[in-house]
């Protein structure tokens, strides 16, 4: 007879798979409901495109962040839009990516607003330790330059794959919020789509995920594509190429062979030069890049770049001393300064020099007067 304090042997036996059979069946089901729209070698494929494209994008975040990015390999599977709720239940930040030359499509991809925060802190000049709460303009504006530059570098490793140019638009960016269905325009209107997420590491900052939503007619002509490639000249069927008739080069006379390996290079006047003279030699000319005409879409890229905010500083002067001395500073203490009373003072921008000024007084609140700049071109040498 078994006392009501023990355990049955099934009861026994459910402990020690810790409900093994439970996720089996629900590992099993989520594959077979993706292999319901795509099959084992389109998932592959379709996880090792999403592998090289965003591998180079971590790089390009790297760049951007001054932070090491990991991107890992994807997990590949399928989500409902009436699934969407439970698998964003709080306020995300959406980038809608479409495809302009190349391919013909649209891609969502989705990050947490904790990790945009953190994104954008660093973007605008921050150490991402103490991010905003709340993501306004700026924030959202900066968060959409780094995936700008993501999946620009995405579409260039895609470029190579596909052995052709692939273009996208401009990403737009919006806040994901689907209990209040806010932001849910960006959206691809599919009842069915693909689900590709990454594990997204920066630094010791950024442990989280980014997935991609990529509609399913999308997913499989990018498949499609790689597994089946065009030829390398489309517009020219084989049967076209075989009944191109040969262009024979005319034959020439011994006389004009001869006197093709024999003929001295007089252009460039042999060993000293000589014959240059005689030559119609010109100066290279080189375009004007100073007024550059941008097209709506760079204008629109440099005038989003315009709104980040850069830390402006302003030096009296400098001075070196010992630790000895720093430690015997006191209040009432006076520190040297390398610069003469009447000096302009140093005008930093993002802790490059930038500018010359005096210092002034505005009301109760001090300010310096701008005596002498760098140009345009020189500042934005310098901001680099």
């Amino acid at each position: 007879m078994m006392s009501d304090d023990m355990l049955s042997q099934d009861e026994i036996d459910a402990l020690l798979n810790g409900g093994g059979e439970d996720e089996k069946k629900e590992k099993s089901a989520e594959s077979s409901d993706v292999e319901k729209y795509i099959s084992t070698l389109e998932e592959d494929a379709l996880g090792e495109i999403g592998n090289i494209s965003f591998g180079s994008s971590a790089t390009a975040l790297s760049s951007l962040l001054n932070q090491k990015v990991e991107i890992t390999t994807p997990a590949i599977s399928t989500i409902k839009r009436s699934q969407l709720t439970d698998e964003f239940p709080k306020p995300h930040v959406a980038v809608n990516v479409n495809y302009t030359d190349g391919f013909s499509g649209e891609n969502l991809l989705v990050i947490k607003s904790a990790d945009a925060a953190i994104i954008a802190d660093l973007m605008l000049g921050g150490d991402g330790q103490s991010p905003t709460e709340e993501l306004n303009d700026i924030h959202l504006s900066a968060v959409q330059e780094a995936m700008n530059q993501m999946m620009g570098s995405a579409a260039t490793s895609l470029s190579t794959v596909f052995n052709k140019k692939i273009d996208i638009t401009p990403p737009t960016i919006n806040v994901l919020n689907l209990v209040e269905n806010k932001g849910t325009e960006q959206i691809p209107e599919d009842e069915v789509l693909i689900k590709v997420s990454f594990k997204l590491r920066v630094g010791s900052l950024i442990d989280s995920n980014i997935m991609q939503l990529l509609p399913i007619p999308f997913a499989r002509c990018l498949v499609d594509e790689l597994l089946n490639p065009p030829e390398d000249d489309p517009m020219l069927s084989r049967e076209e190429k075989a009944s191109e008739p040969e262009i024979e080069e005319p034959m020439k006379s011994n006389e004009q062979e001869k006197d093709k390996f024999e003929k001295k290079p007089e252009l460039l006047g042999g060993a000293g030069g000589q014959g240059l003279n005689n030559s119609n030699v010109q100066n290279a000319q080189f375009s004007d890049f100073e007024h550059v005409q941008l097209n709506t879409n760079e204008q629109h890229n440099l005038d989003m770049l315009m709104d980040i905010p850069l830390k402006v500083t302003v030096e009296l002067g400098r001075t070196k001393r010992t630790i000895k001395e720093i430690l015997e500073l006191t209040s009432g203490s006076v520190v040297e300064l390398d610069k003469l009373a009447g000096e302009p003072v140093d005008i930093h921008v993002n802790e490059k020099l930038m500018a010359k000024g005096e210092v002034v007084v505005i009301d109760e609140n001090f300010g310096v007067r701008v005596t002498d700049i760098l140009s345009q071109k020189d500042r934005l040498k310098k901001l680099r």
